[in-house]
């Protein structure tokens, strides 16, 4: 079986070189991932939890711009599984990015997959995780993409690395937590802690041994590959007495800031750097959840970390709290992640498509559907959903993109609009409760392959209307504009940035509020993605399907999908 694997693995390889798709320069990294249950206590309680080879969070992969990773995926656990490459672009071979009926059926429990992962122009921090239900909780992990050999950083090379993967706790188990809300169709039990890298830190109750530590000398700088794997709350994140220089997001450089904190969206990834240069002590490095909907219970508390400088002195007890911007402080939150700009120098330089030829506009809304005998738990007896463009995502039962591939019938439709159905005032104050119920269908939006594409990524006040997190499979973009209210065509392209912004594959639009991206579509495959399934726009409400996807037409052989590999998961 080994040797089999091997020659498949070596056929690969060779069929990639000959497509000329694997750099010279390039290496193939081999993991194996076994997805299992493994016990840990937390918060004077222990339970079983879903890992990769039993370790929570999973391991970093290292890997350097261009490479290719070959990871078998075993499934040991109960409960079907897949693993999305979060921000990898994957040309041509969308196969093994793995969101659950999209790309991919899931892989069965007792069954494997073989996920091929191509590298191509990343460069910084990315992460892996679950995408079936609720499993990314636990299955997650940071990816980490150096520059390719022969290459350098664009800031002085640091002491060391430190992935900081910011997580959730829940006592009970968390498919419990999955079940409960969608029987009774409201929204789900908040979580009992925030983590950084696995631990909640001090502050929480029996946790004085379960706090992340990391050790520094003064006056060395040191690079922190910050993910937000929380599985649905924008974050804050501080260091005490130390400011942080912003560096990096998404798999991408931006030019260096100093800030004194950062906000860091569902999915997103910031790298950041740290220079150790005050008094020997321990101070806290702090992580809190943002939420700008009032009377809507969520996890309030704050995960510590500490940093401790090495050398003999008498360390503050407790460590230096860092100063966390209020939770509900929007202007904050907004006001650093439109600092963000590419880094765009002759090393680095971007590519902002300026030609559209597409225009799109897509409205985010929290919705409610009807429950029999007004018996749910949503607003009115209502169940909770999600929609883009009045639309409600239902997961199919085959994948997409093998229907797409063999043009098997019947699986999706391809009418999913370019623009809102319904056209009313999206951010008004009081508007029709017949606006709230959304269509259920299961539909693909089609680009054409080459075209110029900006979507204008809109929020609605629909029962109060909440921050949405957006992630782009297949693709990085352009986050060209941003505000508050709705947007207005004639006059915000007006102060469009065309010339730096930030190419990112995760962002927040914020409440009430509008985003535009734009991004070539270069790539064949299925596309856009919200935050909770599926390859398309993610809602950042825990329920519903808020999604809306896009697949690519293509006109000839070097723009076509490479063919799926022979142990694809069957449905």
């Amino acid at each position: 079986m080994r040797l089999k694997m091997k020659i498949f693995i070596q056929q690969i390889i060779v069929f990639l070189f000959l497509l000329g798709l694997l750099p010279a320069h390039a290496f193939v990294h081999r993991h194996r991932f076994i997805i299992k249950e493994a016990p840990y206590s937390k918060l004077c309680s222990s339970k079983n939890i879903l890992t990769v080879n039993g370790q929570f969070p999973g391991p970093v992969i290292y890997a350097n711009t261009g490479d290719t990773l070959v990871v078998n995926v075993q499934n040991d656990g109960t409960q079907n599984i897949t693993i999305h490459w979060h921000g990898v672009k994957q040309p041509r071979y969308p196969w093994s990015d793995g969101p659950e009926f999209i790309t991919q059926c899931p892989i069965r429990p007792g069954t494997n997959f073989s996920q091929r992962i191509n590298l191509s122009d990343e460069e910084g921090t990315l992460w892996w995780h679950a995408h079936s239900d609720w499993s990314r909780a636990t299955v997650n992990g940071a990816l980490i993409i150096r520059p390719a050999n022969k290459t350098n950083y664009p800031f002085p090379r640091p002491a060391a690395e430190i992935p900081i993967i910011l997580g959730e706790w829940w006592k009970s188990d968390v498919q419990a937590v999955v079940n409960e809300f969608l029987a009774s169709g409201g929204d789900a039990n908040k979580s009992d802690a925030f983590l950084i890298n696995g631990q909640p830190g001090d502050l929480y109750p029996c946790s004085t041994n379960d706090t992340f530590k990391l050790t520094v000398e003064k006056d060395k700088t040191y690079l922190l590959r910050i993910v937000n794997a929380v599985m649905n709350n924008l974050m804050f994140f501080s260091v005490a007495n130390h400011q942080l220089t912003v560096v990096g997001t998404d798999g991408a450089y931006v030019k260096p800031f100093k800030s004194n904190y950062i906000t860091i969206s569902p999915g997103e990834t910031i790298d950041v750097l740290l220079k150790a240069n005050q008094n020997p002590n321990h101070y806290y490095m702090g992580a809190k959840a943002y939420n700008s909907v009032v009377g809507v219970d969520f996890d309030n508390t704050t995960t510590t970390a500490i940093i401790q400088y090495r050398g003999n002195y008498t360390a503050s007890s407790p460590p230096i709290l860092p100063n966390l911007p209020n939770f509900d402080d929007t202007n904050a939150s907004f006001n650093f992640t439109r600092s963000l700009k590419s880094l765009a120098d002759k090393t680095h330089p971007i590519n902002v498509p300026l030609n559209i030829t597409t225009n799109l506009l897509f409205t985010f809304s929290v919705n409610t559907l009807p429950c029999e005998d007004e018996s749910c738990g949503g607003p009115n007896g209502d169940r909770f959903a999600a929609s883009v463009n009045n639309i409600s995502f239902i997961l199919p039962r085959i994948d997409i993109l093998e229907a797409y591939y063999k043009n098997i019938q019947g699986v999706y439709g391809d009418e999913f609009p370019s623009f809102p159905p319904l056209n009313f005032n999206f951010t008004g104050g009081s508007l029709p409760v017949e606006l709230q119920r959304p269509d259920r269908r299961t539909e693909v939006h089609v680009l054409e392959y080459g075209t110029n594409v900006e979507i204008v990524l809109q929020g609605t006040s629909l029962l109060g209307g909440v921050d949405h997190p957006i992630h782009l499979h297949g693709y990085s973009f352009y986050v060209v504009g941003a505000g508050f209210g709705n947007f207005d065509k004639d006059k915000d392209p007006l102060n469009y940035n065309l010339v730096d912004p930030p190419l990112q594959n995760t962002i927040a639009v914020v409440r009430n509020g509008w985003a535009a991206i734009r991004f070539k579509a270069d790539n064949p495959e299925l596309g856009v993605k919200s935050m909770v399934y599926a390859l398309s726009f993610r809602t950042s409400r825990k329920l519903g399907n808020g999604n809306g996807i896009h697949c690519e037409r293509w006109k000839s052989s070097q723009e076509k999908l490479l063919p799926p590999p022979p142990d694809m998961p069957l449905c």
